[in-house]
């Protein structure tokens, strides 16, 4: 499926969200990244990534799930795992596929 992190008004950078304080765990901010995922549909399908740190930021490009991203739940199905969402640069596909 391929992914991309597009350059529109400044929507490839991530922004913050801050979960409150639960319990004893303490308030947590997460950054949240636009991109786009082409479903086979007539228009690609916006969702989020949520990174831990803005520097983990995708660079605007067109990207591939990366197969770590996808885990079997414990009803044995493959599902994606919204925790470990991965994305390898298409480029960096085409490059081992020459080689």
């Amino acid at each position: 499926m391929k992914i991309q992190i597009i350059d529109t008004n400044g929507a490839h950078i991530p922004t913050p969200r801050t979960f409150p304080p639960k319990g004893d765990k303490p308030a947590r901010t997460v950054y949240e990244q636009k991109a786009y995922a082409h479903m086979g549909g007539v228009f690609p399908v916006e969702f989020k990534i949520t990174h831990d740190d803005h520097n983990n930021a995708y660079q605007v490009g067109e990207y591939m799930l990366a197969p770590e991203s996808y885990k079997v739940n414990q009803y044995g199905q493959l599902e994606l795992d919204r925790f470990g969402l991965k994305l390898i640069p298409v480029s960096s596909t085409l490059d081992k596929k020459a080689s």
